[in-house]
């Protein structure tokens, strides 16, 4: 069972979530959350697998309750943001807070499911309209002009590794492009996140971009 903490200040929302996901014989609804601050205390006592996490709510929002999610760790739930095309920025920032994917306020059912079922896998989850956005927005950003430090650690194959995640490709994906074992990527991948202080593929992403390591017609490759 996939359980699911639902956090939206609109009744009507909690309640058309709690009717689709309850409707699932793998998803149990465990609650719901009016806030910010009452989705935090709801996860930490409920402890579901995943939280719908919606970005504008009353008291805290949902990024910065992201934010203290992701950081009380053991292991935490993963988060699925709840976001609309006018929220770009706030995209943004809920990466770098730790959130797992994002999820179209107006999206049918079976992405939703979809969407909770990829991020509760751990795996990261945007949708192609928010990718094209982010990709169009970093090409209207000017180069970085330094990377990290820690990017200098790295070595060339766990670099290469990282453009590929970047992607948006899987580990299978890049054992076979890089005619290695799905364990070998996976380990690149762990050793990736640890020195970049990374908690998913999404920030991986994030750093990959901002840094230059990829560019957003780099993307195509891919395919």
């Amino acid at each position: 069972m996939i359980r699911v903490l639902i956090a939206d200040d609109q009744a009507l929302v909690r309640t058309g979530f709690r009717v689709i996901l309850d409707a699932e014989p793998d998803f149990e609804v465990v609650g719901e959350s009016p806030d910010g601050r009452a989705a935090i205390e709801d996860a930490a006592r409920l402890r579901p697998d995943v939280v719908l996490m919606d970005i504008r709510m009353p008291n805290l929002d949902g990024i910065e309750a992201t934010r203290r999610i992701v950081a009380a760790g053991n292991p935490g739930p993963r988060i699925l943001i709840l976001t609309t095309f006018d929220l770009d920025e706030y995209v943004y920032e809920a990466l770098r807070a730790g959130a797992g994917g994002f999820l179209l306020k107006d999206a049918g059912v079976e992405e939703l499911l979809h969407a909770v079922r990829v991020v509760a896998a751990g795996d990261a989850l945007l949708s192609p309209s928010i990718t094209r956005r982010l990709i169009a927005d970093y090409a209207r950003r000017p180069p970085a002009s330094e990377q990290p430090a820690a990017l200098a650690e790295l070595t060339p194959r766990e670099l290469e590794v990282l453009r590929f995640v970047a992607r948006g490709l899987s580990n299978s994906d890049i054992a076979r492009r890089l005619v290695l074992g799905e364990a070998t990527i996976k380990t690149h991948v762990a050793r990736i996140f640890q020195k970049l202080d990374l908690h998913d593929r999404a920030q991986a992403v994030v750093v990959a971009y901002e840094t230059g390591l990829v560019a957003p017609g780099d993307l195509a490759t891919a395919e």
